[in-house]
Parts: C-alpha cells; sequence; structure tokens
C-alpha cells in the first residue's frame, strides 16, 4: 500500500469557513473548524515524513534519525512515533491505522461537502470532548 499516494492533501480552511462559517447558532462549525486544523496537522507530518524518506532513500537528503524511524515503522507495520504524536489514539498496526485515517479524512470532507451529517461517527473525531461539547 503506498501511503503517500493515498493521503490526500491538506483541507482547505478558508474555503471550509466560507460554507460553514462559525456562528454562536451552529457549533458544530466550530467543532469541524478544530477538527479540520488536528487533521492538517497530521496529514503535513504524514506526508512530510514520506516525501524525506523518499528523498533519504535517493540520497537527495540525510537519513536523520527521525526519518529512520519512520522508515523502519514503516517496514514493521508500526505507526511512526512522529506520526502518533500528532494523531488520535490508536492501538491499531500501520495498515489498519492507514485505513482508519482515510476513512476519517473522507467523513471531514463529506461533512464540507454535504453540511453536516444527520449521525456522527463519534469515534472518528480528534477530540471527541470538543464534539459532546458542541452537540450539548
Amino acid at each position: 500500500m503506498d501511503i503517500l499516494t493515498r493521503m490526500p492533501k491538506e483541507f482547505d480552511l478558508e474555503a471550509a469557513s466560507k460554507k460553514h462559517p462559525l456562528k454562536y447558532e451552529d457549533s458544530m462549525n466550530t467543532v469541524l473548524q478544530q477538527e479540520l486544523l488536528r487533521y492538517n496537522r497530521l496529514i503535513s507530518v504524514i506526508r512530510g515524513s514520506l516525501v524525506n524518506v523518499g528523498k533519504a532513500i535517493r540520497g537527495e537528503v540525510p537519513l536523520s534519525v527521525e526519518l529512520e524511524q519512520v522508515y523502519t515503522s514503516v517496514y514493521n507495520n508500526i505507526v511512526p512515533g512522529v506520526w502518533a504524536k500528532r494523531a488520535y489514539p490508536s492501538l491499531k498496526p500501520l495498515a489498519s491505522w492507514v485505513l482508519d485515517c482515510l476513512e476519517r479524512l473522507k467523513f471531514m470532507q463529506k461533512w464540507i461537502d454535504e453540511n453536516a451529517p444527520p449521525n456522527f461517527w463519534v469515534s472518528g473525531f480528534f477530540f471527541t470532548q470538543s464534539f459532546l461539547t458542541g452537540a450539548k
């Protein structure tokens, strides 16, 4: 599985905020914006580290300890520590974790495109407490 080619680009926060403006009456828009920020940081770390691992393999950049750890983790089907620091809690092996991450990103993109869903995937949130507060 090629993680880098399957990983989408970061969410367009400006377009999302125009479509879902922050309003007191619609607290779910605040939740969406917070989730998108967190997912963008995660996407950036994943894409950046994988691009740099590829460059290190080709000899274009030096292989740092962090890049070696990413490479070794991917090889061993473990979520790299640098990703886990920016990610939601999960005990899944890398292959399952990536599939789960992609599903979470699709959920967020669908929310952006089609408005708030009638049912929320609670465990798909980065910060569930924010969602619960917004729903309250």
